[in-house]
């Protein structure tokens, strides 16, 4: 049985970090004053993703349909592979968009003497004659941990209270528990994969390539990924060089991102595939591949670097919007429908 369990923070306190999501280094470092040494050399810890506390509605390849109610403000089933990656992309396609999502899913920021910080809660305006003038949006983090069976589940008294991010001496990035529930990933349903014949990668967390950490080494591109150039088919085994698929392909082809990862106040230079990109699938056993991608490969992946979604090659990864009747009406208009 291999279990992960997902925690679903809200922020409580300015934060000073990266916009849209928490780096799983930080997490663990939160937590490893708060657990024993079994339990800090066996713990693993994906990358939190800023979730807004919004309404929304499951996904097409969700195993549940419809509305969700304030869907980012807490967890929900999880009986698919699919509906483990809810939270896991920062554009969160689940939001309603009879609402303004793209502003719904922006930090606001605050200024401390000169330091930008993103704030915990937008407040967005409403009609003069409405009761409340104002509403407000909270945000949240959403991540997930794995390891040994036998440290598994954390209490809520161990996680929460957690700080992340800069100047958390002075309370900055506060967290505190709203949700977690622990899931085991032989048990989901892998069917849509296994009735698939192709596939593709989508990147969520960096990959690392090289690292100046200490006795960690770097990583060539995995021999299972493919990139598709000029119409042939190319695989990382072809060529022998360090970084076989970023000197054959270029770096156009892919994109890549210096990280950096902060270890007893010293801080190491990562070099690494950005996230958010699509690679093929040249391996032959997917579902395997799929609770990889969960559990993370690669160095680093303890602090969640190496995570990665498989996709059926047909699925459409970005889904179609129902337009508003306003937009459906002036479209009409357009092509001189009645």
């Amino acid at each position: 049985m291999t279990t992960i369990q997902q925690v679903l923070f809200e922020l409580e306190a300015d934060y000073l970090g990266h916009p849209y999501y928490v780096t799983g280094n930080a997490i663990y470092n939160a937590l490893a004053s708060r657990v024993d040494g079994p339990t800090r050399n066996t713990l693993q810890v994906s990358h939190g993703v800023f979730v807004p506390g919004e309404y929304g509605q499951y996904p097409d390849a969700h195993s549940r349909t419809g509305g969700a109610g304030a869907m980012g403000r807490k967890l929900h089933p999880v009986e698919r592979y699919e509906d483990l990656f809810v939270f896991r992309h920062p554009s969160h396609r689940w939001l309603l968009d009879g609402r303004p999502r793209d502003a719904h899913n922006t930090h606001d920021l605050t200024n401390h003497g000169g330091r930008l910080a993103f704030a915990p809660t937008c407040y967005f305006g409403r009609p003069p004659h409405v009761r409340n003038h104002k509403r407000s949006v909270t945000w949240h983090v959403y991540c997930y941990l794995h390891g040994d069976g036998r440290v598994l589940p954390l209490s809520e008294e161990t996680l929460d209270g957690l700080c992340v991010g800069g100047a958390r001496n002075y309370g900055f990035g506060e967290l505190s528990v709203v949700d977690t529930q622990t899931i085991d990933l032989e048990a989901l349903d892998y069917s849509r994969l296994e009735a698939a014949d192709k596939y593709v990668l989508e990147l969520l967390s960096p990959y690392v390539l090289e690292t100046a950490y200490p006795g960690a080494d770097g990583q060539r591109i995995p021999w299972w990924w493919e990139t598709d150039v000029d119409g042939r088919r190319i695989t990382a085994s072809e060529t022998e060089t360090p970084y076989p698929a970023i000197e054959h392909l270029g770096c156009h082809e892919l994109r890549l991102r210096e990280e950096r990862l902060v270890s007893d106040g010293e801080t190491y230079s990562l070099e690494t595939v950005d996230h958010g990109q699509l690679v093929g699938y040249a391996g032959d056993t997917p579902i395997q591949t799929a609770k990889n991608g969960v559990r993370r490969v690669g160095t680093h992946a303890k602090f969640g670097f190496g995570e990665f979604r498989v996709w059926p090659a047909t699925d459409e990864r970005v889904a179609t919007l129902t337009p508003r009747p306003s937009e459906a009406h002036a479209t009409e208009q357009l092509s001189g429908g009645a």
